[in-house]
């Protein structure tokens, strides 16, 4: 499966602003965001204006990056979440966030979708007791996820969970630090899903 290779502060440095693909580096002053305010490459800093296109564009491009999916996948997500009722642009964020990947990030497993995607395929999770390794299947409501008995040592989970303690966990997930486990409770409302998206324009880009 095609997947992006490149350095992940690119990405953030071509969208404007943190998408927070690289964990806690993204905390700290060593983020390339704060170091350089400017999209990468030889005309970076000569940015011109977006046309309408440019802009609903980026934004498809931004909510991608964000939750690490390729193209022909996102438009599989979009066209779904176009058969759901209710608006289509909170549908479609609601189906992201239903990822197992972005549920372990949620839950604090890791401190990035990406890493969180490669704890997935290496078998390191259970749902419902049982094992699964597609970082992009679908979570249920009620659905429990927990680190299997021989992970529970991993520095990389245990260290996420400090961390992810004291920046406290969304509502619509219960979690059990000690046993390591989260339960799936309810998909989010969009207020829940805080992220710097205009989802419309998204929309309206594939309405065209």
């Amino acid at each position: 499966m095609a997947r992006y290779t490149g350095a992940l502060c690119r990405l953030c440095r071509r969208e404007g602003e943190k998408l927070f693909l690289k964990g806690s580096r993204c905390y700290t002053d060593k983020c390339a965001v704060e170091k350089r305010k400017y999209a990468p490459g030889q005309h970076g800093q000569n940015k011109g204006k977006l046309s309408d296109y440019g802009i609903q564009l980026r934004e498809k491009q931004k909510v991608r990056r964000i939750y690490g999916v390729m193209e022909n996948q996102f438009r599989i997500y979009f066209k779904k979440a176009s058969r759901m009722k209710g608006v289509t642009g909170e549908a479609l964020l609601q189906l992201l966030e239903r990822r197992l990947d972005n549920v372990v990030y949620r839950m604090g497993f890791s401190t990035n979708r990406r890493e969180a995607r490669q704890l997935v395929k290496h078998g390191h999770f259970l749902v419902n007791g049982r094992v699964v390794d597609i970082p992009s299947y679908l979570l249920k409501v009620g659905d429990v996820v927990e680190v299997r008995e021989s992970s529970r040592q991993l520095m990389v989970i245990t260290d996420s969970l400090s961390m992810a303690e004291h920046r406290g966990f969304p509502e619509w997930i219960e979690i059990d630090i000690h046993a390591m486990k989260g339960k799936f409770v309810r998909i989010p409302s969009r207020e829940e899903i805080q992220l710097p998206v205009h989802e419309q324009l998204i929309v309206e880009l594939y309405s065209k």
